[in-house]
């Protein structure tokens, strides 16, 4: 993991972020509005929010494939310039290769690296997420959670700075994402990478996160910032300060808990 240049500056700072969709120049949809936010390194935070308010974009902006009209973006004090091969996605679609097997999905983005160190590092995140013996298997042949690690695994594989998940488990059913959460925290918990979470689900960013963004409608703002690190992990659902958390989110989304 890349240390911030200083120990007092965030791994990621955002100052009066603006972005707006132009349809020819012309005015089009306003999707952020004058967003600040610090990461800290190491940190795990997801953003949270209504479909369609502007976590995904937030993110894109932070993996420099957006740009944006206003504000500044830096990660470790330099400004975001466009993709950088240190910062790697994994999406809520699968995202890997159905021609290639589990260990050369895992192994396709070391190429760079000497045979022994390939098989090493492949070896070692088939075995952290663990798909220990199906290196073989090709995804057709694989659950969607099955996949979904292979996805992760790859990610982890050429030791990204920081991980953008941009609601990596909405494809699967409920049982699966349950055990894909612990075992996202097992892993970030062993690996200490960045994570930056993007979901609309309440109940998965109080399980997750250290801290959550909770965002408005579009164009979004920061509502505020749900500091969760109190809470220890693996977070007890049924503990009285889980619920008082997770009942504060829902507050602050507008959303009643009684059905």
């Amino acid at each position: 993991m890349t240390e911030s240049k200083a120990t007092n500056e965030p791994k990621v700072r955002i100052r009066g972020l603006s972005k707006a969709f132009r349809d020819n120049g012309h005015a089009g949809v306003e999707v952020l509005d004058n967003v600040d936010l610090d990461v800290r390194a190491g940190e795990f935070m997801c953003l949270l929010g209504p479909s369609g308010c502007g976590k995904s974009t937030l993110l894109n902006v932070l993996g420099g494939f957006e740009r944006f009209d206003a504000g500044t973006v830096a990660i470790d004090g330099a400004p975001v310039a466009g993709p950088d091969p240190r910062r790697v996605f994994v999406f809520q679609e699968y995202g890997i290769f159905p021609w290639m097997s589990v260990w050369d999905n895992i192994a396709f983005g070391l190429a760079s690296r000497s045979s022994d160190d390939k098989h090493r590092i492949t070896d070692h995140y088939i075995e952290l997420v663990g798909l220990k013996g199906f290196e073989r298997t090709f995804p057709q042949q694989l659950s969607g959670g099955m996949r979904q690690r292979v996805a992760v695994a790859r990610a982890l594989a050429v030791d990204p700075d920081i991980l953008y998940m941009d609601e990596p488990f909405a494809a699967v059913d409920s049982l699966t994402r349950l055990k894909l959460r612990s075992e996202l925290i097992r892993i970030w918990q062993q690996e200490k990478k960045t994570i930056l979470f993007v979901t609309h689900d309440i109940d998965e960013s109080a399980q997750l996160a250290q801290r959550v963004v909770v965002m408005s409608t579009r164009p979004a703002r920061i509502k505020t910032i749900v500091d969760l690190s109190d809470l220890p992990y693996p977070r007890d659902i049924d503990s009285p300060e889980y619920i008082r958390a997770r009942d504060r989110l829902f507050a602050e989304m507008g959303v009643s808990t009684r059905v």
